[in-house]
């Protein structure tokens, strides 16, 4: 994708993706990656940070003898995620009205 992703955003996406299933950081990064070029070293600060936040929690669970480390999310986060989709659709309709012209900054 040619445009940037930025760490909210990167967040919104996190929240997003574990809000019906829980996940697993490779698994996250792959969903993430359909959108943005993110690199691992970049997403896992993100995820300790919604971790602090307590907007995630997190539990071991083996898969194939190893241990996955899975992010849920918290009632904290319900929140947060129905927060960000509600600034999402305020940026996203003046994002619009900027492309189809209805939205112009009078200069007088």
């Amino acid at each position: 994708m040619y445009f940037p992703v930025s760490a909210t955003l990167i967040e919104f996406l996190i929240l997003s993706i574990v809000k019906d299933q829980d996940s697993y950081g490779y698994d996250i990064s792959q969903n993430i990656k359909l959108v943005s070029n993110i690199k691992e070293s970049t997403l896992y600060p993100i995820l300790k940070k919604l971790e602090k936040a307590d907007y995630l929690r997190t539990y071991s669970q083996e898969h194939q003898g190893r241990q996955r480390k899975y992010y849920q999310l918290t009632t904290e986060g319900q929140t947060q995620l129905a927060f960000l989709e509600e600034e999402w659709q305020n940026y996203k309709a003046s994002l619009d009205a900027i492309i189809e012209g209805s939205l112009r900054h009078d200069k007088n």
